[in-house]
């Protein structure tokens, strides 16, 4: 396996209004290696998406110190130029919400086919292909349907546009942000079996960025955790979950329901478990 996506000493910083800065990220390092999958989880404002939008330099105001390569090329410091040029051929993003991040205006054959007709690519032949993908990733009569507007796709069908635009110009790298948030438990499970059979179809490494321990579980081969802005543990995902060893991981693992818990004992918070309270056992993962 080679290293696809190498993160060092990552440092991202926004402007104050005072004319300094705040950083968000504090030196985090991580790798995702060709034909893995690794999972960047922790709670909401833990940096985790920051983190991957950094990778694609889509926020024009964070300022971004380390080192990010993809695929041995540096982005950090690289032109306007080159970072649009691995958008989408170098790594593909799927946005946590389809619905916003979809143009409600444009039709989604049209939206599908953009990463290829930007890179040349006919008319005629980008339209076909986007066709057979929307087939293969399970969109009943893909042909009629690709001329429908975002509105007219339930949720689950509209993340399954995302996906088809995040890979249509065969990416390196897939970046999935939050991809099963305001979807049903079903739903979920169904647009995560799609991401492991993509990512396993296409033999290319995905990092997955999520809150829910849950997801992570059936699907990640590595788990980094980050709190605050800092990577607190990481681990291979069976040993990690079988023995978290930092306090928050731990906590973020006891305060997932189980079915086989006691509905009358309380769940212990993050923050309890961060102070030296003792929770219920975390062994395997959750169900």
């Amino acid at each position: 396996m080679s290293a696809l996506l190498e993160i060092t000493d990552l440092r991202v910083s926004y402007p104050t209004p005072d004319g300094g800065g705040t950083e968000v990220v504090h030196g985090v390092s991580l790798a995702v290696e060709t034909g893995r999958k690794v999972a960047l989880v922790g709670e909401s404002g833990s940096g985790k998406s920051v983190t991957a939008r950094a990778v694609l330099q889509l926020d024009p105001d964070a300022q971004l110190e380390g080192s990010i390569r993809l695929a041995g090329r540096e982005l950090v410091g690289a032109s306007p130029r080159t970072v649009r040029g691995i958008r989408g051929s170098g790594a593909g993003l799927v946005f946590q919400d389809p619905l916003t991040s979809l143009n409600p205006v444009k039709r989604i054959g049209w939206q599908i086919m953009q990463p290829l007709l930007i890179r040349g690519v006919s008319r005629r032949v980008a339209r076909q292909r986007g066709i057979d993908l929307l087939g293969r990733l399970g969109v009943a009569d893909a042909a009629a349907r690709f001329d429908d507007y975002p509105h007219e796709f339930s949720g689950g069908m509209r993340q399954r546009v995302v996906i088809a635009i995040a890979i249509i110009a065969e990416p390196e790298l897939l970046i999935a942000d939050e991809p099963t948030t305001a979807l049903d438990v079903r739903v979920q499970a169904q647009v995560m079996e799609l991401l492991h059979e993509v990512a396993d179809e296409r033999g290319i490494g995905v990092l997955l960025i999520t809150h829910d321990l849950g997801v992570v579980a059936g699907f990640a081969d590595e788990v980094v955790v980050m709190r605050h802005g800092e990577i607190v543990e990481r681990g291979g995902v069976d040993a990690l979950y079988a023995a978290p060893q930092h306090p928050y991981t731990r906590g973020l693992l006891a305060a997932i329901p189980r079915l086989d818990s006691d509905p009358g004992v309380r769940l212990r918070s993050v923050a309890e478990f961060e102070a030296g309270e003792s929770g219920r056992p975390t062994e395997g993962a959750p169900a």
